[in-house]
């Protein structure tokens, strides 16, 4: 860790149309995401779509949208703290309300049924599986961090724009995949049952904590920035991290249903065959 201030991209020129691309990316997203609903209420009104995932969705878009925008993403560029809290929004917030909204239950709503039959083939596929099992979620997220942050990486990052933009999409993608292996409602046939995605996101939780700490304490992270921006981030990520899994923890909880246990059928009851009268 040294004292010089972090890299970052020129503001003037590319940050506009960085806006107004982003702007319209968030909007479309949004904007889909009601129609699709929409439309299922219509095709199926008894069965309808839930406004709740629907408020989910959007929160995430809005927050999605809070971390790639200004005033949020200017500061990312030249302060660590802004840097980490548009990571929390970007990669933790973000994911855990767009996932909760179901989008892949919404649009096998709307697809033909040949079309709902392929995605859904899709879903139950072996390639699907690997990625969406909640260790190699986990793995991935805490791989990245450790490279990001112990390694020279993130220096390199913050010198070149196209780089932190592809950055920013992993922390949507790893996210929002790790939510969904998690807690997500939209169908996995591989997830394994809620005791295991109970200790992966304590793992997750306490490799957050570590890594934290370590950044605080500056034990052998590589972040050109001053040691406050650092300190700042590394209490950001602590706190900030803390209340998201533990959101993340209440959506794992409420998913929890138990099944009804299977219950006998009756016996016929034999009548009783008539007996003589006896004189």
């Amino acid at each position: 860790m040294t004292g010089h201030p972090a890299h970052h991209h020129e503001e003037t020129g590319g940050l506009p149309l960085d806006v107004l691309l982003l702007t319209v990316f968030v909007v479309l997203l949004a904007g889909g995401y009601v129609l699709l609903a929409g439309r299922a209420r219509r095709r199926n009104p008894q069965a309808g779509w839930s406004r709740w995932r629907t408020g989910w969705f959007l929160a995430g878009c809005a927050l999605l949208a809070a971390g790639l925008l200004p005033p949020i993403a200017p500061w990312a560029h030249g302060d660590f703290r802004g840097h980490m809290l548009q990571h929390l929004l970007i990669g933790m917030y973000a994911p855990l309300g767009l996932v909760l909204g179901a989008p892949v239950t919404l649009l096998l709503r709307n697809l033909p049924a040949d079309k709902g039959r392929r995605l859904t083939g899709l879903v139950r596929s072996r390639p699907v599986h690997v990625p969406a099992n909640p260790v190699t979620a986990l793995v991935l997220i805490v791989a990245t961090l450790g490279l990001l942050y112990f390694t020279p990486i993130y220096n390199t990052l913050s010198a070149h724009t196209w780089l932190h933009w592809l950055l920013h999409a992993h922390f949507l993608l790893a996210g929002c995949l790790f939510t969904h292996a998690i807690a997500g409602p939209d169908p996995a046939p591989a997830r394994p049952g809620v005791p295991v995605r109970l200790v992966v996101l304590g793992v997750a939780i306490a490799a957050h904590a570590v890594i934290s700490q370590l950044m605080y304490g500056g034990f052998g992270i590589n972040i050109h920035a001053p040691v406050d921006q650092v300190q700042g981030g590394a209490q950001i990520m602590y706190y900030g991290g803390d209340i998201a899994e533990l959101l993340l923890a209440v959506a794992l909880v409420a998913t929890w249903r138990r099944r009804p246990a299977t219950r006998r059928a009756p016996r016929p009851q034999r009548r009783p065959e008539a007996r003589p009268a006896v004189p």
